[in-house]
């Protein structure tokens, strides 16, 4: 069976986005991927009270300066195309009220003809936290538990009623409906959020950090849905944040997804079926110097991962 590929949509600030996110997104459903995906950075503080990922001293990447809005973002790739799934991996939920969330998720369900994939995670600035002004950080699961209760309860059927942390709805009509129930899916490396991966949402998150890594967190999210007596199957999207270049990376120690387009298509190769029916999404958006550039890798690196086995 062919894996599903899905693209990083242009976000960052060399691409003029009102332009160049319809005319990769166009491009990409042509070029045969089946999805198209956003992240969100909602700042970059500066200067820097916190390293990247929470890690001491790590640097915060120049790329991450003036990324663009996923939602905006997947609305402009929603009225370009027809066929292409519209996910985001992940959107920091916390950061939004739940209420505007779900319903924003909703309209661009219904908008797009049903293609809305939601992807949540609880990120890990403390600046955005501050910044967002919904719960403090260290309330991030809490706040992840409401956004994904509140959304449950406004896409479902009416009247709405919903009573929790942030969120009161005595019983309310609420408009419009998604076109089909959108699937929730999270971000979880430890076995707290795997936990609530299983309990309260529809598939899997997880980043391609080596295909070992992936293998032991793929055994620890089956034994817990297994614990929890969850039959049904857990959606798995594999994130990759390649870094393409022109020519071979010959180090001896070359990271992963760093290199050219047949290194790569290899590093995703390794990656599948570790997890049955996993799909992958490529995100090559960062090294690209414009649209047409990263059409072209996009293209490139499409027909490398079929010719790979893909």
């Amino acid at each position: 069976m062919t894996t599903r590929l899905g693209l990083g949509l242009p976000q960052m600030r060399q691409y003029d986005l009102g332009r160049d996110v319809p005319d990769v997104a166009r491009a990409a459903e042509e070029i045969g991927y089946d999805s198209l995906w956003v992240f969100e950075r909602a700042l970059v503080p500066e200067p820097a009270t916190q390293g990247l990922y929470g890690i001491p001293g790590a640097p915060w990447p120049d790329y991450y300066r003036g990324v663009a809005d996923p939602l905006v973002t997947l609305t402009l790739a929603a009225t370009a195309t027809s066929r292409a799934e519209l996910g985001s991996s992940v959107l920091v939920a916390p950061l939004h009220l739940p209420f505007q969330l779900a319903k924003s998720l909703a309209t661009l369900d219904a908008v797009s003809g049903g293609r809305v994939i939601a992807g949540f995670g609880t990120g890990w600035s403390l600046d955005e936290y501050a910044a967002s002004g919904v719960l403090p950080f260290e309330e991030r699961g809490t706040a992840l538990d409401e956004v994904i209760a509140v959304c449950r309860a406004v896409w479902g059927p009416d009247p709405v009623v919903h009573h929790g942390k942030t969120t009161d709805i005595a019983s309310a009509v609420v408009g419009p409906k998604p076109v089909r129930p959108i699937p929730v899916l999270l971000a979880a490396t430890n076995r707290r959020a795997m936990r609530r991966l299983v309990e309260r949402a529809d598939g899997w998150l997880p980043g391609a950090y080596g295909p070992e890594q992936l293998a032991a967190q793929w055994r620890d999210l089956r034994e817990l849905a297994e614990e929890a007596g969850r039959t049904e199957p857990v959606r798995t999207v594999i994130r990759v944040n390649a870094r393409v270049a022109a020519k071979p990376n010959t180090a001896a120690d070359r990271p992963l997804f760093e290199g050219d387009t047949d290194q790569i298509a290899a590093d995703v190769a390794a990656h599948t079926g570790i997890v049955p029916d996993a799909e992958i999404l490529l995100d090559v958006q960062s090294e690209a110097r414009d649209a047409a550039e990263l059409k072209d890798t996009a293209a490139e690196l499409y027909e490398k991962a079929r010719a790979a086995g893909v």
